[in-house]
């Protein structure tokens, strides 16, 4: 997309303003974005590697405090595959290789906690156009989990209105499953 301010670069910062309900977009460079104002910082924007360096920094220090007050030395944590340490890695920002991430899990753990609002997993998103077929899917699997969990609660009226669901949503999945094919 290109800047609206001077037609010649990438438009990389995208601004929405809403006044009393009428929404403006404006798409614009970041050269355009500190001459007409619309930042006002003096510095560089900070990348993503200066995000996660923050991020395994404050965890590192945090670890040394509760190692300088345990009074118990901790050996430097080192992957087998490719020798790099866990303080290599925040200074980094990258890992090694691929055995990194089971070498340093149990200090990436809290940070993904803290990154993914106390969540260690991702999902990933499903385009709405294009997956409805993954979208209902993935609603008939989070139905069998409330099934079970229902049941499980002895919630049985409820149960039963679930597993209604679920015979509905089968028997469209079936049947969509079944167009097209001779």
């Amino acid at each position: 997309m290109e800047c609206q301010e001077c037609h010649e670069r990438p438009a990389t910062l995208h601004f929405t303003k809403v006044i009393n309900g009428d929404k403006t977009e404006i798409h614009v460079c970041e050269q355009c974005a500190k001459e007409k104002g619309y930042v006002s910082y003096e510095e560089e924007a900070y990348s993503l590697h200066d995000l996660l360096s923050g991020l395994f920094n404050f965890e590192s220090s945090s670890l040394n405090e509760q190692k300088q007050s345990s009074f118990t030395p901790e050996k430097t944590l080192k992957c087998s595959k490719c020798g790099m340490t866990y303080e290599e890695f925040t200074h980094v920002g990258k890992f090694g290789c691929a055995s990194c991430y089971h070498t340093f899990s149990d200090r990436l753990n809290p940070i993904f906690r803290r990154v993914h609002s106390g969540n260690t997993t991702h999902d990933g998103k499903i385009p709405k156009r294009k997956g409805t077929d993954i979208h209902q899917r993935k609603q008939l699997l989070d139905l069998k989990k409330e099934l079970q969990q229902l049941i499980k609660n002895e919630e049985f009226e409820k149960a039963a209105h679930t597993r209604d669901e679920i015979k509905a949503l089968e028997r469209h999945l079936n049947h969509d499953q079944g167009e097209g094919e001779w």
